[in-house]
């Protein structure tokens, strides 16, 4: 009878570990979406990563020390990256953590952007997203952006 009730122990928590993974991988592709299409200056492909309702938000520090946070529409950000060539806008993400419950996820990702292939600025990304008719839709975006450190 006890191997039984391990194989079952097992087998459920192999199930719910395959699920976690991959509702994680599907957040990840949702953010991975955003910089592909950035990449690609796929406007319309941007678009479709956020929802309706999205913010965009960045957090500037001026010359002087004063700090403002800007506002971005998603369609305004969607239409400026077709002003550069498809390969120029290069956002090299990296995963830190990802909280996930139910239809909510939040997600801190430290970055690297480099246009043209020359690096620009670092910063980190601190996305909210939504799960919305079962598909990941980034809700709210804001991020830092510096020269140095970026480590």
């Amino acid at each position: 009878m006890k191997p039984y009730i391990l194989l079952f122990v097992f087998a459920l928590s192999s199930t719910v570990a395959a699920k976690a993974q991959t509702t994680e991988d599907s957040v990840k592709a949702a953010i991975n979406k955003l910089f592909d299409a950035m990449k690609n200056s796929d406007s319309a492909m941007l678009i479709t990563a956020f929802s309706d309702s999205a913010v965009l938000q960045t957090i500037v520090r001026s010359k002087n020390g004063t700090v403002r946070v800007l506002n971005e529409k998603v369609k305004e950000f969607g239409a400026s990256i077709t002003k550069y060539p498809k390969g120029a806008l290069d956002e090299r993400i990296s995963f830190g953590s990802i909280k996930i419950d139910d239809d909510l996820a939040s997600v801190w990702t430290p970055y690297k952007f480099y246009f043209n292939n020359k690096f620009l600025h670092c910063g980190v990304n601190s996305f909210q997203l939504v799960r919305i008719k079962g598909e990941w839709k980034i809700q709210y975006l804001i991020d830092t952006r510096r020269i140095v450190p970026c480590e």
